[in-house]
């Protein structure tokens, strides 16, 4: 217990899934949390609970996709603790889900704002501060959608790959200021996934079946205590990186298929 102790940390996104599994996660470990959320009732309703696990949570209400509110995010965590040491880039803003000849530019405009813009801002808008104090971790989610090139969700797949090129790039660059940048790519019961669950039931099972570990991982239990090492001493000799955290998924591929009229 207390490996973030001190540490304050931004989850963007950090209201639901993932987000709400990583803030917590950190929050059991001491660290005080920014818990930016485009959604008010979850953002707030996470950010009371870090109190109760042993952290400090506030809430921000912010759209990741405008660049004048991820700076704001990263100055209000500044304004309230006085540092930042953790960056999770988290949040996604929904996409299309449809065949690629049928994707618009606006789809993809949106995938690569909200998908790699969001990060690059927020990483550019903390490195000052991380630079200063010669410590800083930056844990972005990526997804076997893109490294697997899972069908029907171009602008996702696409833009998670930019962000994991991104990733490996700042990590080069910024391992000098004592900066690591490593990549967390999830199989996790986020909302997202039940909505495929429901949509498309028997892809669903057949997907569990090819998982080594035969299920799907827990935001909180699975994905968050990965993002707490990442994020501690324990991983400070580790940059530009992409762990699976996944069951498995990944070594041999799944198959992806939810089945789309043309």
């Amino acid at each position: 217990m207390g490996q973030l102790e001190g540490r304050v940390a931004i989850v963007t996104g950090g209201g639901q899934g993932i987000g709400r599994g990583v803030s917590r996660a950190f929050a059991r470990e001491g660290a005080r949390v920014l818990v930016a959320e485009i959604d008010d009732a979850s953002g707030e309703d996470t950010a009371a609970s870090l109190a109760t696990l042993g952290g400090e949570g506030r809430f921000a209400r912010i759209d990741v996709g405008d660049k004048a509110q991820v700076h704001a995010m990263v100055d209000a965590a500044i304004e309230v603790w006085g540092r930042l040491d953790i960056l999770v880039n988290n949040a996604w803003g929904g996409g299309s889900f449809c065949r690629l000849e049928h994707k618009s530019d606006r789809d993809m405009e949106h995938g690569f704002c909200v998908g790699l813009m969001s990060s690059f801002w927020s990483m550019q808008a903390a490195f000052p501060h991380m630079r200063g104090r010669r410590f800083g971790r930056i844990v972005n989610l990526c997804s076997l959608n893109g490294v697997n090139a899972h069908m029907y969700t171009a602008e996702y797949n696409t833009s998670k790959e930019a962000l994991r090129s991104l990733s490996r790039t700042a990590a080069r660059e910024w391992a000098r200021h004592g900066i690591t940048v490593n990549v967390i790519c999830p199989a996790a019961a986020t909302v997202a996934y039940r909505a495929f669950a429901a949509a498309a039931p028997a892809n669903a099972a057949e997907l569990l079946k090819q998982n080594p570990m035969g299920r799907m991982g827990d935001p909180e239990e699975d994905i968050g205590p990965v993002a707490v090492f990442l994020a501690g001493e324990g991983a400070r000799y580790l940059t530009g990186n992409t762990l699976f955290v996944d069951g498995g998924s990944h070594i041999n591929g799944v198959a992806w298929d939810p089945g789309l009229p043309d």
